[in-house]
């Protein structure tokens, strides 16, 4: 049974993903990197996929380090080709693929919606909508083809839900993941493969590096919960969805957030 100690940290469900293979994108650092340790404890083999092909290798080696089987790739989920990639090598690599979790994103410049640069908001959309798109597109036939079953995880944002001033591209192209998500769930469930997506809050990740305090204070401001969220909590969710105790969840979205939509 996995248990959260006091100090935050979790145990894992001894070797429930054994024999199963994950692609993790978007996961040299954060969000990505978390979940694809947490997936190669859970005795995954896991192919770290990144636009950062040494941060690939480094968080690779890393992983290898604490015993986990893992590998690395480079991707641009922008380009079809790189996401067909990545599935081909995954393949080679380990066999087969069981399971994805389409991660890569960016945030994009803020600007009002009536002054936004255009190149921005397509390049933001063409990574965080296209490039999940892009992947399933190569992840669910061989999934199928493998007739096992198995599942994705997309990862969108409390912002697939909620508005947020300055951020039109961004918010587009999460809300669109929810969208994708639902429609490639009914689309699979019945072959055995179930689509779900998370929507995390504010996370202390690289992303947020460069944030003035005065800004980061704010943020932290808008969660009831007192702080922004860690990445290991939004890795938890991604793979409970990801695992056989999540065997009749399809097509759903779930907030990891502190109670922001909540307000």
């Amino acid at each position: 049974m996995s248990t959260t100690t006091p100090t935050g940290q979790f145990t894992e469900y001894a070797a429930e993903f054994a024999g199963k293979t994950a692609l993790v994108t978007g996961s040299a650092s954060g969000i990505g990197l978390a979940t694809a340790r947490r997936l190669g404890r859970g005795g995954a083999n896991v192919v770290i996929a990144d636009y950062n092909q040494q941060g690939a290798e480094e968080a690779a080696r890393t992983l290898k380090d604490e015993g986990i089987k893992a590998a690395a790739v480079a991707l641009d989920v922008t380009e079809p080709a790189s996401a067909e990639a990545a599935v081909r090598f995954a393949v080679d690599t380990f066999g087969g693929l069981d399971l994805a979790v389409n991660n890569a994103g960016i945030g994009g410049a803020s600007a009002p919606t009536g002054e936004y640069d255009i190149d921005v908001y397509n390049r933001v959309v063409r990574t965080n909508l296209d490039g999940v798109f892009y992947s399933m597109r190569y992840e669910l036939p061989v999934i199928e083809a493998a007739g096992k079953g198995g599942a994705i995880v997309n990862v969108a944002s409390i912002l697939g839900s909620v508005g947020f001033a300055g951020s039109p591209a961004y918010v587009a192209a999460k809300h669109g993941v929810v969208g994708l998500t639902k429609t490639a769930a009914a689309e699979y469930a019945a072959k055995g493969i179930r689509v779900n997506a998370v929507g995390p809050g504010f996370i202390e990740t690289p992303l947020l590096k460069d944030m003035d305090k005065a800004a980061y204070d704010g943020l932290v401001a808008l969660h009831p919960a007192g702080r922004l969220g860690h990445a290991e909590e939004v890795a938890e969710l991604i793979v409970f969805l990801l695992s056989e105790r999540a065997s009749f969840i399809a097509g759903s979205y779930h907030l990891v957030d502190g109670a922001y939509t909540a307000v």
